[in-house]
């Protein structure tokens, strides 16, 4: 009877574990394809989107934040680092910082992504 309850237990545990993940890849909030860095003017990729690839922009070409979006969440799935910039000149006098690319998430950026460069690897 202990060995049944325990195998029962440990079945109910796998069981609700697998879902519970399951549900949590279902319910991913951040559409962005492989080959786009994404943008959110909310944080937690909500609000207005923009999307920026290699085929509208240039390698280490700063590159303005689309629609005047001002970023406060975004996904690099592009295949290279990204940096993001608050001024929207890629000036290193305001914050910025590097992001490799191929799925880093970022739900709460540490400040407003006004603009970004796309590097080579």
């Amino acid at each position: 009877m202990r060995t049944l309850l325990r195998a029962t237990l440990v079945a109910l545990l796998a069981l609700s574990t697998v879902l519970g993940l399951s549900s949590l890849a279902a319910a991913d909030p951040s559409p962005c394809d492989r080959g786009e860095f994404c943008l959110w003017s909310e944080q937690a990729f909500g609000g207005a989107r923009a999307v920026i690839t290699l085929s509208d922009s240039a390698l280490e070409e700063c590159v303005p934040v689309p629609d005047g979006i001002a970023g406060r969440s975004f996904v690099n799935a592009l295949s290279k680092p990204v940096t993001v910039y608050q001024d929207a000149e890629c000036s290193t006098e305001g914050e910025f910082d590097t992001y490799p690319g191929a799925g880093t998430y970022v739900p709460d950026a540490p400040f407003v992504v006004r603009a970004v460069q796309i590097w080579f690897e």
